[in-house]
């Protein structure tokens, strides 16, 4: 299989074509090696236009939907970011080809070791990791330029708005198990200002401020 052809055919397609505009995100996925983040036995459906199982009941989130939410965050390299739900790694790598550093927190000891094997195989330099309970976000190492949860969540973890920097974006799912809507928090002088962006559905985010 072609996996650059492949790569190149699933961000006109499955981005472009459904609005995905930012050519830095573009670019980022363009170049981040889908493939790579998930087991031999899948390779050939790492571009399909869907999530893949990535162990542990979690899985590696549909293409779109990584640029989509990336786009949502506005990133344009000077940022600290920080990612809740590290999984396999591969929604970090596109961070990490967009900001400056990223601060990712993986409930899953096991998947948290995986991700950061393939990280640094891929020789980002830019990425530190925590295993921890992701609804409380990373307190000693905020604020943050922007926030991303890439778990379900029924409400929005109050410690990810306290380390929010002044406007700062944070994107994430909320609502039920089944179905959410993802939903972008802008933090201004004046106030949060939330904007939605469409239905998705996400594995569940487990911590204090997700689900039990």
């Amino acid at each position: 299989m072609n996996f650059a052809r492949a790569r190149e055919r699933m961000v006109e397609e499955q981005l472009v074509n459904r609005g995905v505009s930012d050519l830095r995100v573009l670019a980022a996925v363009s170049r981040v090696e889908r493939h790579r983040f998930v087991a031999e036995a899948l390779q050939m459906r790492a571009y399909d236009d869907k999530p893949l199982p990535i162990g542990e009941h979690q899985t590696i989130s549909q293409p779109y939907m990584v640029g989509l939410m990336t786009q949502a965050l506005e990133l344009r390299g000077h940022e600290r970011v920080l990612e809740i739900g590290t999984g396999c790694g591969y929604q970090t790598a596109v961070l990490a080809e967009l900001a400056a550093t990223v601060y990712t927190v993986e409930r899953l000891a096991v998947l948290a070791a995986a991700a950061r094997v393939t990280l640094e195989a891929f020789g980002y330099t830019n990425v530190v990791t925590r295993v921890g309970d992701g609804s409380l976000g990373w307190a000693d190492a905020g604020p943050f330029d922007a926030i991303l949860v890439t778990a379900g969540t029924p409400q929005v973890p109050r410690p990810l708005l306290a380390q929010l920097a002044m406007k700062g974006r944070l994107v994430f799912p909320v609502g039920e198990e089944e179905l959410q809507t993802l939903v972008r928090i802008r933090k201004e002088e004046e106030g949060l200002h939330e904007e939605y962006l469409g239905d998705c559905r996400f594995v569940k985010l487990v911590g204090r401020y997700g689900w039990r």
